[in-house]
């Protein structure tokens, strides 16, 4: 058995659930039992659940086998056995608390991660990759716009221009009704 072609069928399956942070790992100078160590986050019990079900059927799917699946019950840390590659599927919290990454990590295997095939889109089906907009694009006019009014405005004195002043009060402001305002005293 090729341990690239599991390895890349249980990349995939992850992938296809939208698997989080995945690394994998080259193990065969630490331990005899297996040659991959694979890990990878999932969001919550239910997406961890699917993760695991989505590697279990990539794997199967090309013809080899899954020897065992362990913590499906609990669903925050899922080990699917592969025989020469394990897969840990687990949550955010558990995956910082344990780091495996330390134990296992002393070599990564360098993986392009995306699906590597590209296959012809349906006029029915909608595209599976958009095309992102380049960095130096121009911005058009309707964005110019948008970002115009969601910017923070400040008043600004003439001459000062970036330094914030308080509004000077109107020169026809209301005076009190009743008592008039003589030189000596305020109005109260």
């Amino acid at each position: 058995m090729d341990i690239r072609k599991l390895q890349r069928a249980i990349v995939d399956g992850l992938e296809d659930v939208k698997g989080q942070n995945i690394a994998v790992f080259n193990t065969e100078h630490l331990s005899a039992m297996f040659e991959r160590v694979i890990i990878a986050s999932g969001t919550s019990n239910r997406q961890t659940k699917a993760l695991a079900s989505s590697v279990r059927d990539a794997v199967k799917s090309r013809g080899m086998d899954v020897l065992r699946t362990e913590g499906e019950d609990n669903g925050e840390w899922i080990i699917v056995d592969c025989g020469a590659a394990v897969a840990h599927i687990m949550q955010p919290a558990i995956r910082d608390y344990y780091h495996l990454e330390e134990i296992w990590g002393g070599k990564s295997v360098k993986m392009k991660l995306g699906d590597t095939t590209t296959k012809l889109v349906k006029a029915s089906e909608p595209d599976p990759a958009p095309k992102r907009k380049a960095a130096g694009a121009k911005k058009t006019a309707a964005t110019k716009t948008l970002a115009k009014r969601a910017a923070p405005r400040r008043a600004t004195a003439p001459g000062k221009a970036g330094k914030a002043t308080k509004a000077a009060p109107a020169a026809s402001a209301k005076k009190p009704v009743g008592r008039k305002a003589t030189a000596n005293k305020p109005v109260r």
